[in-house]
């Protein structure tokens, strides 16, 4: 083996003890040792392994670290890094260099035998480094070891070197006569040169450090008594000295005051930290909340006076950031300072521990986007003033920061109006609302001033966009999922929990509008009703309502949707439907979301046709000079002489599509694809960028509840059920249930019983409709004994009842169900008097004039022969068959028909079910209005009782036969009919001849008709 290399030595000398450690033989001479020791030499000098691949192991490295910030482990993310980085920069025994291939591998077999790096607990220790040792030999002494040195008479005395006089020359002050620059001494000066401290020592041979210092140390201008700094002695540099001696020489009383000079830079500067949010300045003092500056900083160029106006000018912006940075850490919770007294705007005050609600937040976020910007453009100005590159001044910083001090007045007059004056202890509906309101108002009014003001709007259109957000998702996930989550109570519609979904009045009670007034004195609640029509149109004259302006013409939109797609998640079909959009609702886009794509394209569409743009905005143009040329025409007419109104004018008429044509009658077209958000498009950029997705999240979730409600619940069916028992549609099977009542009647038997009803009602319908036959009941009532005097009236005791399903009891509600029976007993009693008039028959008198023709006495020789009276009961009857019939045929064909089929219609075209109940209420007030069961014409019913209450009296007459009555009452049911009719004939053709009521025309002229045969 002696001609082994030491590096082979070494390996097999650390492969037997590696062999030992596993295998755990020891003695060296074992076949199994031997066979162990040739396998791991076969590998180690023939393996086939790779060699670490250094990429790998980065990544490795990189993916542990992220895994620990994942976890929040950021001490050990940290620790692993620098551990890693310091490792791969360290040399290695026998390796030349870092990060080499045996770097890596050692790396990648930690890695290897590594466990879990995230879930071990690790605290790194402290390495101690071992300190070089000094070599405290003393070499001066061992070199002059037998050296006779001459130490000379003073051997305390320092050695002189010339290096050290050039060092001392080098280090004297810099004279300022010597830079070619005339600079002006003042006593001061020369008083301050006279008490100059200590110079700094400098050390030597380090002249370029010194020469950065006093190139780039600031001098303190801060402190009392500040050196004054040098600056030239022209005319235009020494303007403050020349104005000051001017007033000392014209006014005896002027006493000059000390000041605190500053060079321009300086004031530059701090105007950049004052808007940058900086608190603590010289120049600008902040105090309770108010920047103001201070009195005696002046600089050479500049009177105090003109300096104090600008500096003051620039503190109002200063304030205003304040304010707003306050606002901002109030929000996002950075700041612990309390509020100061009558600042109006410490949102943690009126809030306490409160989180702020999610519209502010967006507020927030949109303030602190731009202030991020604003701030970066800060500096970048301040950069360049280091720099120094070329000249700066104030002026001209201001002139450069003047469209952001704008905005940033225009942010705080938004910020003042929206949320700092909003009362204390305010609901977060009220305050979201007017926030909302206030960016809204303010985009149209900046909108109306047009191009010069286009920075302006795009700004606040910016902020609204993103303050609308939580609105926006907030409506999105009411009107896609059903759920209006809403746990701040910020949006205008909120959910009433005490009302299921599965409740009668859920469509009517369970979601409250809100209301708020402009002054944000008094908050107005109003449940919606059927139509979902906004509160604030119901308010008084004298205040006007507001909710969220932008959502008034979707407002009705978003209720119906919503309630709608809530309605839906709680049928039945649910899990079917849930089934269908769950996979396609990934990948749906909020309506934030595309909101922002349709505003987006809407304002890119023209970037798609560049070729087109110099021609529209030449054709743009010249139909503006156009435009303008015709309204001035206009206003002259009316002496207005105003070129700015006639722009204006023209402008306005420029966004109608029509308004060559209504002043000059040609044919010119603006081509509308070139608009942007100026000048009222704001409100079209939203009818066409946002209102259309509402519009087909609304007919899609109203359509679909529509469709449901039809088909799986049957809502035409029981719409259909009603009319044919209330209204009498289903003729056949109601006619075997009340002629069983009417011949009860007539037979003078007991016929109020409840069974008895119950049980002939079940019989006619399960013939018929079986299905129904265990949601109809009958009921009866009790009624005033003076009502029961008429034997019409004995029929109001009767009360109808059909057990209407949830959701359909929705539409067919219990309300609904009361005008329904007021029109059914109406119906009754007709049919009855119709009945009662039908079963009378001529042969009833035939026998009794038989009887009477063989005795007759003298009392009937006076009176009328027994014929002349049977003739004229005959001609009362064909009369009063006349009257009813007639009525009959005007309430069943004209009301109840015709009406009924115009019903049907518009169920079938109804978009929402909130447009089915208005047109099923509707109906039902048409048919209760046109059955003359309103109170206004209540004295037509009246009458129209009294003539149907004489056909009962009059048959049950007929039936008793000539001597149960006396001939005395022919003539008074004669008289009564006769003036009952002449009043109906007169009332109605009065009605008819004003057309108040068109559909009386045809009972008018059939009344009319058999009033002029009697």
């Amino acid at each position: 083996m002696a001609h082994w290399s030491t590096f082979e030595k070494e390996t097999e000398k650390e492969t037997k003890r590696l062999i030992r450690c596993i295998s755990g033989v020891e003695d060296e001479e074992e076949q199994n040792f031997q066979l162990a020791l040739k396998f791991a030499w076969s590998n180690f000098r023939f393996h086939r392994y790779l060699d670490a691949d250094s990429h790998k192991v980065q990544r490795c490295i990189r993916g542990i670290y992220e895994k620990l910030m994942v976890h929040s482990d950021l001490s050990k993310a940290e620790s692993w890094m620098r551990l890693t980085e310091e490792f791969l920069d360290s040399p290695l025994p026998n390796t030349d260099g870092t990060k080499t291939d045996v770097h890596y591998s050692i790396l990648s077999l930690l890695l290897f035998l590594s466990g879990s790096p995230s879930n071990t607990v690790f605290t790194e220790r402290p390495r101690v480094k071992e300190a070089e040792p000094e070599d405290n030999f003393d070499w001066g002494k061992y070199l002059m070891d037998g050296e006779d040195i001459d130490i000379g008479p003073y051997p305390d005395t320092p050695e002189w070197s010339e290096e050290e006089s050039e060092d001392d020359d080098s280090q004297q002050p810099i004279s300022r006569e010597d830079s070619g620059i005339q600079l002006d001494r003042t006593p001061q000066e020369d008083h301050d040169n006279t008490n100059k401290t200590v110079p700094v020592t400098w050390t030597v041979g380090e002249p370029e450090a010194r020469a950065w210092l006093e190139h780039h140390v600031v001098t303190p201008y801060w402190v009392a008594h500040a050196p004054r700094f040098p600056h030239s002695l022209h005319l235009h540099s020494n303007l403050l000295n020349v104005w000051d001696q001017h007033l000392y020489n014209t006014d005896p009383l002027y006493l000059p005051e000390e000041k605190a000079f500053v060079t321009e830079t300086q004031v530059i500067r701090e105007t950049l930290w004052l808007l940058s949010g900086v608190k603590k300045h010289f120049i600008f003092q902040l105090h309770d909340g108010k920047v103001s500056v201070r009195n005696n900083v002046v600089v050479t160029h500049l009177t105090s006076n003109c300096l104090r106006s600008v500096l003051e000018h620039i503190a109002v912006y200063g304030q205003a950031v304040f304010r707003l940075q306050r606002f901002i850490d109030e929000v996002t919770g950075y700041s612990s300072e309390p509020c100061p007294p009558g600042s109006g705007s410490c949102y943690s005050s009126r809030k306490g521990s409160e989180p702020p609600f999610r519209t502010y937040q967006a507020f927030v976020w949109a303030l602190n986007k731009y202030f991020t910007s604003f701030k970066e453009e800060l500096t970048t100005i301040e950069r360049e003033l280091i720099c120094n590159d070329e000249t700066m001044t104030l002026s001209a910083v201001l002139e450069r920061l003047s469209s952001h001090l704008a905005q940033i007045k225009v942010l705080h007059r938004v910020f003042s109006t929206g949320v700092a004056e909003v009362p204390p202890e305010t609901p977060n509906v009220v305050q979201a609302s007017h926030l909302l309101n206030t960016l809204y108002k303010a985009i149209i009014e900046y909108d109306g001033v047009g191009e010069a003001s286009e920075q302006v709007v795009a700004l606040l259109f910016s902020l609204w966009t993103e303050t609308v957000r939580p609105y926006l998702e907030i409506v999105d996930e009411w009107i896609v999922h059903g759920h209006l989550f809403d746990p701040a109570k910020e949006f205008i519609i909120q959910r009433n929990k005490d009302v299921p979904v599965n409740h009668r009045d859920f469509w009517y009670a369970t979601y409250t509008l809100y209301s708020v007034s402009e002054m944000v004195e008094n908050e107005e609640k109003q449940n919606d009703s059927a139509s979902g029509s906004s509160g604030g149109d119901q308010g008084s004259s004298n205040r006007q309502l507001t909710m969220v302006s932008f959502l008034k013409p979707v407002l009705k939109q978003i209720i119906m949707a919503g309630k709608s797609m809530q309605l839906l998640k709680n049928l039945d079909c649910k899990e079917a439907e849930d089934s269908k959009r769950s996979p396609r609702d990934a990948e749906r886009k909020s309506l934030h979301t595309l909101f922002l794509e349709s505003v987006q394209s809407r304002l890119c569409s023209q970037e798609e046709f560049p070729a087109d743009i110099v021609a529209e905005q030449q054709a743009t143009k010249r139909s503006l000079v156009k435009m303008q040329s015709i309204v001035a025409q206009h206003l002259e007419i009316k002496d207005v002489h105003d070129p700015l109104l006639a722009i204006n004018f023209a402008r306005l008429f420029l966004e109608q599509s029509d308004f060559h044509e209504r002043f000059s009658g040609g044919d010119f077209i603006v081509d509308r694809s070139s608009q942007s958000v100026t000048c009222q498009t704001f409100e079209l950029t939203l009818r066409s960028c946002l209102y259309p997705h509402i519009e087909r999240r609304y007919i899609e979730c109203c359509g679909n509840l529509m469709k449901t409600l039809k088909k799986d619940y049957k809502l035409l069916e029981y719409l259909q059920a009603m009319r044919n028992y209330f209204l009498l549609e289903a003729g056949d099977t109601m006619y075997d249930f009340y002629t069983a009542i009417f011949d009860k009647v007539q037979k003078k038997e007991s016929w109020q019983q409840l069974s008895f009803l119950n049980m002939q009602l079940q019989e006619a319908v399960r013939q018929r409709y079986p299905e129904d036959s265990s949601r109809l009941s009958i009921f009866l009532e009790t009624i005033d004994a003076s009502r029961k005097k008429h034997p019409v009236n004995n029929l109001e005791v009767l009360t109808l009842s059909y057990k209407v399903p949830w959701p359909v009891d929705i539409v067919i509600s219990s309300e609904c169900q009361k005008i329904y029976n007021q029109v059914f007993l109406l119906l009754l009693q007709i049919k009855w008097a119709k009945y009662s008039l039908d079963t009378l028959r001529f042969s009833d008198f035939t026998e009794i004039t038989k009887k009477l023709e063989g005795a007759l006495t003298e009392e009937v020789k006076v009176k009328e022969p027994v014929n002349q009276q049977i003739h004229r009961m005959c001609l009362l009857r064909v009369k009063l068959m006349h009257f009813v019939n007639s009525l009959h045929n005007y309430i069943m064909t004209r009301i109840l028909h015709s009406t009924g089929l115009e019903f049907q219609h518009q169920v079938q075209e109804a978009k929402d079910l909130d447009q089915l109940i208005k047109i099923h209420y509707k109906y039902l007030a048409t048919i209760h209005d046109r059955c003359l069961l309103r109170e206004k014409v209540s004295f037509v019913k009246e009458a129209i009782m009294k003539v149907l209450n004489l056909v009962l009296i009059f048959s049950d007459r007929w039936q008793a036969g000539f001597g149960a009555w006396k001939i005395e009452s022919i003539d008074k049911m004669e008289s009564d009919f006769k003036n009952c009719h002449m009043f109906l004939v007169t009332i109605l053709n009065k009605a008819v001849c004003r057309g108040s009521f068109p559909h009386l025309e045809s009972l008018a002229l059939s009344l009319m008709a058999g009033f002029e045969q009697c």
